[in-house]
């Protein structure tokens, strides 16, 4: 099912693993569920229900389990860098054979051939290409248009900054900084927290380990503007390029061949 290098299943609770993320990346992101069904209703939209789907930085496979939930037919490749991430998404898609997991590094520029199809319906991704610099984001483009079909989709669910209005971008981080500081008062994990369980974790201890080799704390990458993206989308091979759903601080992009 999957080239990745994972540890055994048998000990440890895949799902509690995957509401633990869930919980964790709603305290950042309290309209996630929003941002997914978005991307859904646009995968219908354009390539249909049974969908051959590239989950690009895919982390614990969270697109892939609502595509699946909401499209029995569609089959899902994700690929990813994290080990212990796709520990939690090999656990999670045991047994199932609409998945396929894979890792690589979005930076290296083979990572397409470790995949299993040339050519997918839809790529997506969510709040994961900010870690990335606008250099390699534009070639990362450039090699997503090149495994999407004509009239395929491409989307990408992030935070993508409009430096021109610093008034509304500092009230909005204040606000969303106030209701995070509440909910942690409550005992929401942030992610520092979140991994400091996974170090403890029999079954996640030593890919955790591993996933701070590649990444340390966090990642430095950017966030240009919807504009920036559109922009590049087009000139790396997409005939349309435009935002469907939006937040104070995030976009989805659609992008068709």
């Amino acid at each position: 099912m999957t080239d990745a290098d994972t540890t055994t299943t048998a000990t440890t609770d895949w799902q509690a693993w995957q509401e633990s993320w869930d919980r964790q990346q709603e305290w950042y992101l309290p309209d996630r569920e929003e941002r997914f069904r978005i991307m859904l209703d646009m995968v219908e939209a354009v390539v249909g229900t049974a969908p051959r789907v590239l989950d690009l930085a895919c982390g614990t496979g969270s697109i892939t389990a609502r595509l699946l939930a909401r499209f029995p037919d569609a089959t899902s490749t994700g690929v990813d860098l994290d080990p212990a991430l796709l520990a939690i998404a090999e656990g999670t898609f045991a047994g199932d054979d609409r998945v396929t997991l894979a890792t690589a590094d979005l930076k290296d520029p083979d990572w397409p051939a470790k995949l299993p199809h040339d050519a997918y319906d839809a790529v997506l991704t969510a709040t994961a290409l900010h870690w990335l610099h606008r250099e390699p984001l534009a070639d990362l483009y450039g090699q997503v248009a090149g495994l999407v079909r004509t009239g395929g989709v491409f989307m990408n669910a992030d935070h993508m900054i409009d430096e021109t209005t610093p008034r509304i971008n500092a009230a909005e981080r204040a606000q969303r900084h106030a209701r995070m500081d509440q909910a942690k008062r409550h005992g929401v994990l942030d992610w520092a927290e979140w991994w400091q369980l996974a170090a403890k974790d029999p079954v996640l201890a030593e890919s955790t380990a591993r996933r701070y080799e590649i990444y340390g704390e966090h990642a430095d990458g950017d966030m240009p503007s919807v504009g920036w993206h559109a922009r590049v989308l087009r000139e790396k091979g997409f005939g349309e390029a435009r935002p469907v759903w939006c937040s104070p601080s995030d976009t989805l992009l659609l992008a068709v061949k």
